[in-house]
């Protein structure tokens, strides 16, 4: 990475996941139920999470932590305080609850110009629970920030207030660039989240670290958030049949199987000589 000489600051959506194999859906609210799932910080998250930290390494500036969700988010969002990350603000209101990716990115907008001036604000492509990839591009809108998606590698240049995204295109590469500020979405894997230092295990996980915003504490329009504000409805839920597999059991003696294995195999396969 390529960095600017100036302190930037620097905003990380961060989203808390259920681990995938482990979330059910509510048939009732037709929600994901995550009662019975572990939960962790949303991969790609992570990989943000990591380029924000690059960038404050080699030159100082603060890098914010923001996140949307219950109160049990706060201990996975304290990891990126150990990791390096300055302070985490998180957006926690029953009025946020059942919010589609218009309304979560609205008020993400809004915690975000709460926190300005701001110079980038990186995400992962995607959550894994969700899997939309809107919630970048729809924070951009809201903004009205300059954005870049996908990238798997970022210049900044403060002096001439831009930043420079690279991303793999089919056969090669391009990159692209805009003026600060801006939103940029990585890609995941895209390079290697550091480990939590443990000497910052008590900093981080000090009560002051962390910022808990209400709708009441934030310049929000009811009707833009939660369910209010999601056009977005599941109205219905299926279970897809599964393909159930071609079990032909055979019998006799060793001989006999084998000699039955070889026709039925003759049907499947081409002859052979």
């Amino acid at each position: 990475m390529t960095y600017a000489t100036n302190e930037p600051h620097l905003v990380v959506c961060v989203k808390v996941v259920p681990k995938p194999e482990e979330v059910r859906v509510d048939p009732q609210s037709r929600r994901l139920d995550r009662a019975g799932a572990r939960s962790e910080i949303n991969p790609p998250d992570l990989n943000a999470v990591e380029f924000a930290l690059q960038i404050k390494d080699r030159f100082g500036g603060k890098v914010s932590i923001l996140s949307m969700g219950p109160p049990f988010f706060e201990p996975y969002l304290r990891i990126c305080l150990a990791m390096g990350a300055d302070h985490v603000y998180l957006l926690s209101d029953r009025l946020f609850g059942g919010a589609d990716t218009l309304a979560t990115t609205y008020t993400l907008a809004q915690a975000v110009r709460r926190l300005e001036p701001v110079d980038l604000v990186l995400c992962g492509e995607e959550s894994s629970d969700g899997a939309t990839g809107q919630v970048p591009p729809g924070l951009a809108e809201w903004l009205g920030y300059q954005q870049i998606t996908l990238v798997n590698d970022i210049e900044m240049d403060m002096s001439r207030r831009t930043v420079r995204g690279r991303r793999e295109r089919q056969g090669g590469y391009e990159i692209l660039e805009v003026p600060l500020p801006a939103v940029i979405s990585v890609k995941t894997g895209c390079n290697e989240p550091r480990f939590w230092d443990y000497r910052l295990k008590p900093w981080a996980f000090a009560p002051e670290r962390v910022t808990v915003w209400s709708a009441s504490d934030m310049d929000v329009d009811p009707e833009f958030i939660g369910l209010a504000g999601s056009p977005t409805q599941v109205v219905g839920l299926e279970q897809a049949p599964s393909r159930e597999r071609k079990r032909i059991m055979l019998s006799g003696s060793p001989q006999e199987v084998a000699q039955q294995l070889a026709a039925r195999l003759r049907e499947v396969l081409p002859l052979v000589p």
